[in-house]
């Protein structure tokens, strides 16, 4: 399912953005970019991220900005001290006078020092930065809920086919060892009459019941109406707490798989153009509940 979360905080001096893209995967894949010196805060985001989604290509860009403070930095004398001995020492060696400015010192690699150690910059912004990704998560559910609207009622005009053709189905059985009857009835009789021959009606019987064994599809019917019913009462669940989509998923293979078997057993015209529909609307409906959280 598709959506978009975003958030935006500001608070001690540290302004923190988050953007969360989803797009439809049946399974979730994450893809997280976040501001260069805070890669240390990307497992947490993660976290987050897979507590709260199951599906989806997720798309996540963190900006974050911290205001620096002049306690943030200090003089290394040490460093310093070591380049001044260096000029000085240069100096006398070329005969040469190098001015010592101050300003031009404080440029050289190492004489100014960050107080904070990056696990100390990432745990200043933590906090911030997980409200923002959970308000930003928030916002994307809420958009793909209303997708996910749309979507059940789809679903269920796509079930309320299903239902119908399978109702269809059911009552084509009766038929079919019949109308085999006749049609066999009718050749034996021709060719017995060809070369005056007679059969024994238990023979007729037999075959017949034997046909009727083979074909029978009752068994199939049901379990397919069971998994209906099943995936009817998921979809009307008003807030699932594990998800749905992978039991419904479950479920539409295993109203295929029935489907399958129908077309195999069932000798009949009528009934083989209506496996067809089926699976068709089973196909539709595979293709929504596998983007379905």
């Amino acid at each position: 399912m598709t959506g978009f979360g975003s958030a935006a905080l500001r608070r001690d001096g540290i302004n923190v953005s988050v953007e969360i893209k989803a797009v439809n995967n049946r399974y979730l894949k994450i893809s997280l970019r976040t501001t260069d010196g805070y890669a240390s805060l990307e497992p947490g985001i993660e976290n987050l991220l897979r507590e709260s989604l199951r599906r989806g290509t997720i798309t996540v860009h963190v900006r974050i900005v911290r205001q620096e403070n002049a306690s943030d930095y200090e003089i290394s004398e040490q460093v310093l001290s070591h380049y001044v001995m260096q000029l000085r020492e240069l100096n006398v060696r070329l005969g040469i006078e190098t001015p010592m400015e101050p300003s031009h010192l404080l440029t050289l690699p190492g004489v100014i020092k960050d107080t904070l150690a990056p696990d100390d910059k990432a745990g200043t912004v933590w906090p911030i930065l997980e409200e923002a990704v959970v308000q930003a998560i928030h916002e994307l559910q809420t958009m793909r809920r209303k997708e996910g609207g749309s979507m059940v009622a789809d679903l269920r005009e796509n079930s309320r086919l299903l239902m119908e053709s399978i109702v269809r189905v059911g009552q084509w059985v009766p038929r079919v060892a019949e109308q085999y009857r006749a049609k066999l009835n009718e050749r034996i009789g021709r060719v017995m009459a060809e070369h005056h021959l007679t059969l024994d009606p238990a023979d007729l019987v037999r075959e017949v019941a034997l046909f009727a064994d083979r074909s029978d599809i009752s068994e199939e019917i049901v379990r397919f109406r069971s998994h209906l019913t099943q995936f009817d009462g998921i979809i009307a669940e008003t807030d699932p707490k594990d998800g749905c989509g992978r039991r419904l998923d479950f479920l539409t293979q295993e109203m295929f798989r029935e489907v399958n078997t129908i077309g195999s057993k069932a000798n009949d015209s009528d009934i083989t153009k209506e496996v067809v529909e089926l699976k068709a609307v089973i196909e539709r409906i595979r293709e929504m509940v596998q983007n379905i959280e």
